[in-house]
């Protein structure tokens, strides 16, 4: 690869700007293309829309560059990527419908010897029905006239940029070929190992990673309800067990949030659904939480007249924006429905409330202002800003900490 070689990566979310703009960094000219226009704009105008370390700086400067521009479509390229969300519908089914719109869009821009590479995380057998839409939408290219690999993404919020280098790929074509041209392309910017496999594996083995941390979490998550009940400390009980030297239980909280592990294990429960059972009761806990939160406020609520309740984070991570499929949301979009009282949410890394929760009695707040006037404080997330609050600011108010971190 060298700087003639020309990407166009479709979908600039939380993925797809970061990758597009650390290929323009290594010397790819690469077109980004997404269907929001105020995206496309704050783009070209070297700025960006989503918060992750150091990435203003290098979209700043891919931009000014001009190895990085945006478009509402995409154009001529040797190398396409795919990075475009995947939900899912009602009944937990996964909706493939950003995908199928990517593909469709680049279809009439394809030519022989292209790699299209699907990093949006898939249900098993995506690739290859990729393959299939392309091949009716451009009969022209022939059998293996292109190559298709899916190489999912494996990167963490807030280190994105460092992990787009340094972690290890998989990657898994639709034939040999396939994975052959996407290995290569990944090796030629990626530091760590770039591992090959089949498509239908690389799909699945995405899906496991993320399903491993929710069946753990929802361990944990289930540990904290034992313990409440008898009357023990869930953060001593996990951290004494995890001393054994094969125990790793992880943190348990509200739920379980975010675009992955919310969402991928309910990808292999919808393809296997009579064998998947562990991993589909892992959900029902996780997606318990919040509900079992709430109730924990209710309690102290009710016995305050006119109660103000200070809900501390929204995101459904510490130390960042992001609020997709958060249960820390959750918890607070279903207190407001209470009607209890007065809603003060502290969130510093956003700058208004989502539409879900304006109403009236729910206002967004500095965290000093929060624990001047609150009555019960609720611990959602423990933000790098929260856990610096001293058990001083916490006296007289009811306590819900449903992430441990004012254990003092």
């Amino acid at each position: 690869m060298n700087d003639s070689e020309r990407v166009c990566v479709v979908g600039l979310g939380y993925i797809g700007l970061p990758t597009a703009s650390l290929l323009a960094t290594k010397g790819f000219r690469v077109l980004g293309v997404d269907i929001n226009p105020e995206v496309v704009d704050t783009i070209n105008a070297g700025d960006i829309h989503i918060r992750e370390p150091e990435l203003d700086v290098l979209v700043r400067s891919a931009v000014q560059s001009g190895q990085l521009r945006a478009a509402m479509e995409p154009a001529v390229a040797d190398v396409f990527i795919i990075a475009v969300p995947t939900p899912f519908k009602d009944g937990y089914v996964p909706d493939l419908q950003y995908v199928e719109d990517a593909t469709r869009s680049v279809a009439p821009h394809l030519k022989h010897g292209n790699l299209l590479i699907l990093e949006s995380t898939i249900p098993v057998g995506t690739t290859a029905r990729i393959a299939d839409l392309i091949a009716k939408a451009r009969p022209d290219l022939g059998q293996n006239g292109i190559h298709i690999a899916h190489c999912p993404e494996r990167v963490l919020p807030g280190r994105i940029l460092q992990e787009l280098v340094v972690n290890d790929r998989i990657v898994g074509g639709v034939d040999d070929a396939s994975t052959d041209a996407a290995a290569k392309f990944y090796r030629s910017f990626v530091s760590g190992n770039v591992l090959t496999t089949t498509a239908r594996t690389a799909e699945l083995v995405k899906l496991v990673e993320n399903t491993y941390r929710d069946v753990n979490i929802a361990f944990a998550n289930e540990l904290s309800l034992i313990c409440d009940e008898l009357d023990m400390d869930v953060w001593e009980l996990i951290d004494l067990a995890n001393h054994h030297p094969r125990v790793n239980i992880l943190r348990p909280g509200p739920g379980v949030g975010g675009h992955c592990l919310a969402v991928d294990p309910w990808f292999i429960v919808h393809s296997v659904p009579d064998l998947a059972r562990l991993i589909k009761t892992g959900r029902q806990v996780n997606n318990s939480k919040p509900q079992y939160v709430v109730n924990k406020v209710v309690v102290h609520a009710r016995k305050i007249k006119k109660p103000v309740i200070a809900c501390f984070g929204l995101s459904y991570k510490p130390d960042i924006d992001d609020l997709r499929e958060s249960p820390a949301l959750r918890v607070v979009e279903a207190l407001a429905r209470t009607q209890l009282g007065q809603i003060l949410v502290v969130e510093p890394n956003i700058r208004k409330l989502p539409v879900s929760l304006h109403a009236p009695h729910i206002s967004l707040v500095e965290q000093e202002h929060a624990l001047a006037e609150a009555d019960i404080v609720v611990g959602l997330v423990d933000h790098s800003s929260f856990r610096k609050i001293t058990p001083s600011e916490l006296v007289n108010k009811a306590l819900v900490d449903a992430c441990g971190m004012w254990r003092h």
